[in-house]
């Protein structure tokens, strides 16, 4: 007897212990969820499920295993219960049960369901065995059926889905016409070199000069002259204010008349 109680004493010793790890772990990481979720990256995500994981695994092993006793064949009765506030459970609960009384007794000690959900799970059984076998085996076909369809759905969009993203997009433009409108604004690729005929002067290749500039006014000045009719004014003298054969400057075709002197507006 005595060594069955320090066996059951020594699994219950590791089992906290294992309890306590995985308790610490998941409050280190809801923390980490809480205060930490702008710095939080999926690596640590993953790092912190593989340790969970690893810790349940492990709390598994030591109820399975072969030395551990089987709890369940353990019965707990309560010995004392107060409706006064007790400190040894609150360190031992941390805080979550600070009375050990009869409102917290079923709560605590209970080993089968809520009232409410062993009511559900009566109602459920009750419903499951009114169907016969023909009609359970219908409904379990045609749930079957559509859940085959679902998946070939979710399987044909997975796979257009990767082809679509293996095929190469469909080219709105034309990639010649493209480099040769690229070209021909950076470079001058194309464009022809076009000079006015009998133009010379100092520009640049393909610029008129200001030369040609001046000489495109000059003779526009000379065919305007010879069309214009050759008379004169008897009391007017005409002055052109540019010569033609004056250089760099455009020859004007504006006259100033001028009265002469000797021709007194109130002279009798």
């Amino acid at each position: 007897m005595q060594r069955e109680e320090k066996q059951l004493e020594a699994s219950l010793d590791a089992l906290l212990s294992q309890v306590a790890d995985l308790k610490n772990s998941l409050g280190s990481f809801i923390y980490k969820l809480e205060n930490e979720y702008d710095r939080l990256t999926w690596p640590s995500v993953l790092d912190s499920f593989a340790l969970l994981s690893g810790q349940l695994n492990t709390l598994n092993k030591v109820l399975k295993h072969e030395k551990t006793p089987l709890f369940r064949n353990q019965v707990i009765i309560p010995l004392v219960l107060s409706p006064d506030r007790d400190e040894d459970l609150m360190r031992q609960t941390e805080g979550r049960v600070p009375v050990f009384s009869h409102e917290v007794v079923p709560d605590h000690l209970r080993t089968k369901p809520d009232p409410e959900v062993e009511e559900q799970e009566k109602q459920l059984t009750t419903d499951a065995a009114r169907i016969g076998a023909d009609a359970a085996q219908k409904q379990i076909q045609g749930l079957n059926k559509m859940c085959s369809n679902l998946l070939e759905k979710i399987s044909k969009e997975e796979r257009e889905s990767e082809s679509g993203g293996l095929r190469p997009n469909k080219q709105t433009f034309n990639p010649a016409d493209t480099n040769a409108l690229v070209a021909a604004v950076a470079f001058g690729k194309g464009l022809s070199n076009w000079r006015p005929s009998g133009s010379s002067g100092p520009g640049q290749p393909g610029q008129p000069g200001a030369g040609t500039i001046l000489a495109g006014a000059s003779g526009l000045q000379q065919v305007q002259m010879a069309g214009a009719p050759s008379q004169q004014q008897p009391l007017l003298s005409g002055v052109q204010m540019a010569q033609a054969g004056q250089t760099g400057k455009m020859p004007s075709g504006i006259k100033t008349n001028i009265k002469s002197a000797s021709m007194h507006p109130y002279q009798r």
